[in-house]
């Protein structure tokens, strides 16, 4: 395993190299992955070359911890090969489909290349239920190797594959029939049910620093700490520094599979984007999880679950990112909208860090956030908001709405419109990469938040 993890970790850049994608787009693909693979890297290197290393030695028995190591190490590169065949398979898949899905007229027209010949071009919709089929058929196949070690984790496993492939099916059918909001908003509550059902993990919160006095003051709990005592119980032991949320955290982690469902959902409406920012978070996210197997930490198992996930949905998203990619030659639909969210829930819930999974989501709490005035009707809400093209300039630029006094406009209220409005109109193309980078940042500053500032305000 020593001498081959180099080889392994090329693997997903050697694929990458396919002439039929520019250098501009190789490095898009790659750079997001960079800082996990640099990690694998170190995390095969050192603790699988100890782990053999002690295994060479007779004379010395080797310990749990190296053990355990060359056991990880073996299933990452495990799942890091499912991953590889995840992206090939859907690589090689998504061209068959498209034709299907185009002879059952499950299509659209790109509604930003007005004005351009390609404007009435057919292009399929709903393609996101080929990479959402591959991964469920890799990670069947990773029960095999995860639940001879961690048998534990069974039911976690299943418990995730039944909620991925219910909201897969419920976005392919959204795709195909159009459901109302009000069924989009009460069906991942429902998916998530299974997940909630086995979680086994803490419901209590650590109480940042600054706010614990207000809790409990010199040993006995304030006026607010009674109050809250109604609702949730306050361990004066820890001196109010952590809460047991109980039912109520339960209730956020079904909320927090809402969000991230119908959070990748609301900000789409270019070509790339739902895949592209996608990607991005689950670069981070399994950024995390190495870092957090790499230190050992007491939830490294959980980690490993997480890891696990993310390598093959990053395979299968590349490779649909790839036909996805400005000029968009197939359209994801809400079919892998609702299948990215649910996949993030699922690993941030089951992971254990359904905390942390939010700061991977500052761009898609800002949209929401500024979205809210249209989303509640406040403003007038039309049913697609994405910016307009201007086949002069060719260029994209905002998408305006008129109010209900009918005397003013205003821009539609997303982030892509706020992008635009403050950077100026540009090509759909760059305003995607701008997005991206926007999002990677967002990420790195979220990995920031985690592993520094975390420090100032918690134990």
């Amino acid at each position: 395993l020593r001498q081959t993890s180099g080889r392994w970790i090329g693997w997903p850049l050697i694929i990458l190299l396919d002439t039929t994608m520019r250098s501009h787009q190789i490095a898009l693909c790659i750079a997001p992955l960079l800082p996990s693979l640099w990690v694998l890297h170190s995390l095969l290197s050192s603790d699988l070359g100890s782990a053999i290393g002690g295994r060479n030695d007779t004379t010395v028995s080797p310990s749990p911890i190296s053990t355990a190591a060359t056991s990880v190490g073996a299933q990452l590169l495990l799942f890091m090969a499912l991953g590889i065949l995840g992206y090939v398979g859907t690589n090689r898949l998504i061209p068959s489909i498209k034709y299907y899905m185009l002879k059952r007229g499950i299509s659209g027209k790109d509604l930003g290349k007005k004005g351009t010949p390609s404007e009435n071009e057919d292009i399929p919709e709903a393609l996101g239920i080929v990479p959402g089929a591959i991964f469920l058929i890799c990670l069947i196949f990773c029960l095999i190797g995860f639940a001879t070690n961690h048998p534990s984790k069974l039911l976690d496993l299943n418990s995730a594959l039944l909620s991925i492939c219910f909201m897969l099916f419920l976005g392919f059918t959204d795709d195909v029939l159009e459901w109302p909001w009000r069924y989009k908003l009460f069906l991942p509550s429902v998916a998530s049910l299974p997940l909630l059902c086995c979680y086994e993990g803490s419901t209590s919160v650590v109480v940042p620093i600054p706010l614990r006095q207000l809790l409990m003051n010199e040993g006995s709990l304030t006026t607010l700490g009674r109050l809250l005592c109604h609702f949730v119980v306050v361990d004066q032991n820890a001196d109010g520094s952590i809460v047991n949320l109980g039912l109520f955290y339960l209730v956020y982690m079904g909320l927090l599979a809402v969000f991230c469902t119908n959070a990748i959902n609301i900000h789409a409406g270019i070509n790339g984007l739902e895949v592209g920012q996608s990607y991005v978070i689950g670069c981070a996210v399994l950024f995390h999880n190495l870092i957090e197997i790499q230190a050992r930490s007491i939830a490294w198992e959980n980690h490993v679950f997480s890891a696990m996930i993310l390598l093959s949905f990053l395979g299968v998203s590349l490779a649909l990112l790839r036909h996805n990619w400005y000029p968009a030659s197939v359209f994801v639909g809400d079919t892998y909208c609702y299948f990215a969210g649910m996949t993030f829930a699922v690993v941030g819930i089951l992971g254990h860090f359904s905390k942390t999974l939010l700061l991977f989501f500052i761009p898609q709490v800002i949209n929401f956030l500024w979205s809210t005035p249209q989303l509640f009707k406040r403003i007038p809400c039309p049913k697609h908001r994405l910016p307009k093209f201007n086949s002069q300039t060719g260029k994209m630029e905002p998408s305006r709405v008129l109010l209900k006094s009918g005397k003013k406009e205003i821009a539609n209220m997303t982030l892509i419109n706020l992008c635009l409005q403050m950077l100026g109109p540009m090509s759909e193309q760059n305003l995607c990469v701008a997005l991206l980078a926007f999002q990677t940042l967002c990420c790195a500053f979220g990995l920031y938040v985690r592993y520094n500032l975390a420090q100032m305000v918690f134990d």
